[in-house]
């Protein structure tokens, strides 16, 4: 997507209303009857140093992979390398994105023996860390299908009026009815217990069959027209694409 807010390119993040029926539902915590769909995603972004080598970059990913076969309440995992051709990523390169049935499988996780040894593993070569959490869609789940995940995330202004922001989540929303290479969709507000958001409060995951699908996305005239209902409100956007696997 091209977002030209002072040569400021994109914004993204969609799929089919067809497989997400609710995606223009309200983000917050499910209600009772919600629970068999709405899932907790966990979405988190590393930036390394300088110093990293492929080795060690290769050593926190394995230790990363290995966290579900400890913590149970890790209900699907999903991690890939960005490969977002906007360059609005701001350094963050590996991508990860866990799943939990509800606030306290994520209650747990965090506290977790494995996960603190994880964060051993990761601290001599984290340069940086990105975490957003959102309620999403349980049949956005793939398994092991092999999709291209364009995760969109926006910071508005401090003035930005409330309407002003519904507009944008509506116009998102609306977006995988008229693109048909989105091929799923969820979105959300943050909810992190941590304080690593950067800021950014919305969270716009689309999901595309491959790179094909997000070529016909990023020009596609319904995309700007939803670029030109985001730029008032906007304040900085950060766009990080990635193969799960």
């Amino acid at each position: 997507m091209k977002l030209k807010l002072a040569q400021l390119l994109c914004v993204a993040l969609v799929t089919c209303c067809v497989s997400t029926p609710n995606a223009s539902a309200s983000p917050s915590a499910p209600t009772a009857a919600e629970k068999e769909t709405r899932v907790l995603r966990h979405a988190v972004f590393f930036a390394f140093n300088d110093e990293a080598t492929e080795a060690d970059i290769e050593k926190v990913v394995d230790a990363f992979k290995a966290l579900p076969t400890k913590i149970d309440t890790i209900t699907d995992f999903a991690c890939g390398v960005n490969n977002s051709p906007e360059g609005l990523n701001d350094g963050f390169t590996h991508c990860f994105l866990l799943t939990f049935k509800d606030e306290a499988g994520r209650a747990k996780y965090l506290p977790h023996p494995a996960h603190k040894a994880f964060g051993k593993v990761l601290g001599p070569h984290m340069k940086d860390v990105f975490v957003v959490d959102y309620w999403g869609d349980a049949s956005e789940d793939t398994a092991e299908k092999k999709t291209l995940r364009h995760a969109v995330f926006f910071k508005f202004k401090d003035d930005a009026p409330a309407e002003g922001i519904k507009a944008v989540e509506q116009a998102f929303a609306a977006l995988p009815a008229k693109i048909d290479s989105i091929t799923d969709f969820e979105w959300g507000t943050n909810n992190s217990p941590e304080t690593h958001d950067d800021g950014f409060t919305h969270c716009f995951m689309v999901t595309f069959d491959d790179d094909a699908g997000r070529a016909k996305y990023l020009p596609h005239p319904d995309h700007g027209a939803f670029v030109e209902v985001l730029k008032p409100v906007l304040d900085k956007v950060r766009v990080l694409d990635f193969y799960t696997k």
